[in-house]
């Protein structure tokens, strides 16, 4: 009975405005989950893909947001490029409001140089929102004398569905890779009210990623690398940074993350651990949230696991010199 009634007045309070603004699902594996990343990445690899995602936000409250997603991409020579599709459903407050998306992708590959690669995305978005009142408890629902009465509240436009589109540009050069993404071109509404808005503000992505051999170790060469990853966004007034990195020895690989916003109000520390065997990826992580230098209870953490999977293409293919995006295929 709680959760729904705070699920209302959050409802309420957010329709109080006549403009709101929404906000995306953020990953903490976003190095995994790379067509969300930048549409640039579709098939920027010698190999077809397959990636599934999930993410359960704040699991120890009894309302809480997960995300799944799918993913498949590969490269098409004869466009030049690579083709993608993305799934997403993200669910919140125990369903009460949830939203599907299916993204179609196209990347175009560009050779500058003998070393260096550019990729342009471009990602055409559909959209569906649902709002469902049936897990939501209205004051004029409460019982009289023992009966409880049906709502009398009016609510419209229970389902929305819109189309949106976003661009994505990543260079590739040597073991390293710098890409700027923007989502949600079209500011679309998502608002179930008449004469409100609901702006779904557009998404402003930088990032770089690297992988270093420590080839000073002690230890073979490419036995041990280090992949150090940032990330900035901002939508609309949110804004964050994670920065970190993710050791790899063999078939398993550790990593360390920070996340916080530009004013130095850190969010979590996100802790990884995976292994990757022939074809085959899983990784897991843990946000362990905090406040200032204090530890919050788990509740206020996230669980989010990828799995992956890569395919080779029969026949023979130009090879493409292009970094493989930390993608390492073992026979």
């Amino acid at each position: 009975m709680f959760k729904q009634v705070a699920i209302f007045f959050f409802i309420a309070f957010m329709a109080y405005f006549e403009s709101t603004f929404a906000q995306d699902p953020g990953f903490s594996q976003f190095f995994n989950n790379e067509l969300y990343l930048n549409p640039a990445f579709a098939g920027s690899t010698d190999y077809s893909r397959v990636s599934i995602n999930y993410r359960n936000q704040w699991p120890g409250l009894q309302s809480t947001f997960v995300t799944y997603c799918a993913s498949f991409d590969r490269p098409v020579e004869i466009l030049h490029g690579g083709v993608g599709l993305y799934l997403m459903n993200d669910i919140q407050g125990d369903g009460a409001i949830s939203c599907s998306s299916v993204d179609a992708i196209y990347s175009y590959k560009l050779q500058i140089s003998r070393y260096l690669f550019v990729n342009a995305g471009f990602q055409s978005s559909f959209f569906q929102k649902r709002f469902n009142s049936n897990s939501l408890v209205f004051p004029d629902m409460r019982p009289v004398n023992g009966v409880s009465y049906p709502t009398q509240e009016i609510l419209s436009y229970q389902k929305r569905s819109y189309f949106d589109f976003s661009v994505g540009f990543i260079g590739f050069f040597n073991n390293s890779y710098l890409g700027i993404a923007i989502h949600h071109l079209t500011q679309p509404n998502e608002s179930f009210a008449n004469n409100r808005a609901s702006v779904l503000p557009r998404k402003y992505t930088v990032h770089f990623g690297t992988e270093i051999s420590l080839m000073n170790s002690g230890f073979e060469r490419k036995d041990f690398t280090i992949s150090p990853n940032i990330l900035f966004q901002r939508q609309q007034q949110f804004q964050q940074v994670n920065y970190g990195f993710y050791l790899t020895k063999q078939t398993v690989f550790l990593g360390l993350w920070l996340r916080q916003d530009l004013t130095f109000n850190y969010d979590s520390f996100i802790i990884l651990v995976g292994f990757s065997q022939s074809n085959f990826k899983f990784a897991y992580s843990y946000d362990l949230s905090i406040t200032g230098k204090k530890f919050k209870m788990p509740a206020s953490g996230a669980h989010e696991v990828t799995v992956s999977t890569y395919f080779k293409h029969i026949g023979k293919r130009k090879k493409i010199r292009a970094v493989k995006c930390r993608v390492k295929i073992k026979n």
